[in-house]
């Protein structure tokens, strides 16, 4: 093989490594999310669960659920309050957060999953002039048409990580933070329960996963 083919060869290999940019990491995974609800207008209303399964698969690789539940326990789940821990606090904090974790993965897909059908054959488009990406965060406004007058607005928080590929940290639906909402529902229930995050999660599986 000659040198010029070899150096032709890294070029391609440095081109198909390179991670993708937050807008190119929305416009495909938007792309995917769209396919999945125009093949599932014909079994969602028979078998909703293999909807959310599909929804699931495509959104598990680019949103940080984790980053998404520890935000949303807010003081429970900080490093200085995991630092003041002893060793069996600290154990117990991460179980929790790894339940909390999984039941807001559940909890977040299904909402989306939901509302997203409401959209199916609808126009999105990525707001190129009120998107700005800089350094390891991003936030990318995007526009979904269709019967109203108005374009609907939804605003994603991304952050990059240390590999170069980006994930969703939090969701803008119209004026509605859905990562400040949950969390004051956190706080709120933490209170209820006088600080029993165990309490706070079990109900909170049990009430979200049914609305």
């Amino acid at each position: 093989m000659t040198a010029t083919a070899l150096a032709f060869g890294d070029v391609a290999r440095a081109v198909e490594q390179e991670p993708r940019s937050a807008a190119q990491t929305l416009r495909e995974t938007t792309e995917d999310v769209l396919e999945v609800i125009e093949n599932a207008q014909g079994y969602v209303d028979e078998d909703p669960e293999r909807y959310y399964q599909a929804v699931h698969e495509v959104l598990d690789p680019v949103v940080d659920f984790r980053g998404f539940a520890r935000g949303v326990m807010g003081d429970y789940a900080t490093s200085e309050r995991y630092r003041s821990l002893d060793e069996a606090g600290r154990e117990k904090l991460r179980d929790q957060l790894e339940r909390f974790t999984e039941t807001m993965r559940k909890g977040l897909v299904r909402t989306y999953s939901k509302g997203l059908l409401a959209f199916n054959g609808s126009r999105v488009e990525l707001d190129e002039d009120d998107s700005r990406e800089e350094g390891s965060r991003a936030t990318l406004k995007q526009l979904i048409y269709s019967d109203e007058a108005q374009p609907y607005v939804v605003t994603y928080t991304m952050g990059r990580e240390r590999d170069g590929s980006w994930l969703i940290r939090n969701l803008i639906v119209e004026d509605v933070n859905l990562g400040q909402i949950y969390r004051s529902q956190f706080e709120a229930s933490a209170r209820k329960y006088d600080g029993d995050l165990d309490t706070v999660i079990a109900n909170w599986t049990a009430e979200g996963l049914d609305s």
